[in-house]
């Protein structure tokens, strides 16, 4: 089945993907948050706690170095 995603309208070139994670009490919660695919839009909206947010700043983790 494919899936088609809505076009960020932001930017109008990239699509919102969603983002998935994990409850405090383990449960799935899916489609917790979208951003959009054009990395020079950032544009990304997310549900915590109730609240919606929209355009937090993103933050990268640094890879993780294996020793």
């Amino acid at each position: 089945m494919d899936m088609i995603w809505p076009v960020c309208q932001k930017c109008k070139q990239g699509v919102l993907l969603p983002l998935s994670d994990y409850g405090q009490e383990g449960a799935a919660v899916i489609f917790k948050a979208w951003v959009c695919s054009n990395p020079d839009c950032g544009f990304n909206l997310k549900i915590h706690k109730g609240d919606l947010y929209i355009n937090e700043p993103i933050n990268e983790r640094s890879r993780y170095d294996s020793r």
